[in-house]
């Protein structure tokens, strides 16, 4: 919210986004806009207003969560074992979006373009942060080559997303992802 804006616009800003993070972290992604609204005492216009889609929200919402992944990217980055700093961060993601419900969902690529993704996104940002990790562990051949960030963002949503409901959300997208690490064949 830019500094410029009026007070009130501020204040409304702050309240819509405390309500959304209950919100969103109650009843996932899809949240209702109108109850966050009501909850806020503002206009569903004026929640609009601040956040003109459901993804705008839901971005709002995963900020912080996202900066510290892009931390924790960071702090990895050039230390210990490259596959083992990578899947480190992938770890900590699925676990971030599991525990913050709507994260999956702000990360998830929407729109038919091919170049769906618009700076200062989360995916945005979480792709720029992984870039340096997988870019090490590629160059040490610990990954394929043609493996991107994206791809592994899409993979870690899917899972989040298939996982949602299960009793044991946590154990369970872990243990997909775990699979999705180790492969389908028996080690030899």
């Amino acid at each position: 919210m830019p500094d410029r804006q009026r007070a009130d616009a501020r204040r409304n800003y702050a309240r819509i986004l405390a309500v959304a993070e209950d919100e969103v972290a109650a009843h996932g992604a899809g949240a209702s806009l109108e109850q966050i609204a009501r909850t806020a005492g503002v206009g569903s216009a004026t929640v609009r207003r601040h956040f003109p889609t459901r993804r705008a929200l839901l971005e709002a919402v995963s900020r912080e969560r996202i900066e510290a992944l892009c931390v924790r990217a960071d702090d990895l980055t050039g230390k210990g074992d490259s596959r083992n700093a990578l899947l480190e961060w992938l770890s900590d993601l699925v676990a971030y979006c599991v525990s913050a419900r709507g994260l999956a969902a702000a990360l998830a690529y929407e729109g038919a373009e091919p170049d769906s993704v618009h700076e200062n996104t989360c995916s945005a940002k979480m792709e720029q942060a992984g870039e340096p990790l997988l870019r090490r562990a590629v160059r040490d051949g610990a990954v394929t080559p043609d493996v991107t960030v994206a791809d592994l963002i899409t993979l870690i949503v899917g899972i989040v997303l298939a996982t949602e409901h299960h009793p044991d959300p946590a154990a369970a997208a872990d243990r997909l992802f775990q699979l999705s690490v180790a492969g389908l064949s028996p080690q030899r």
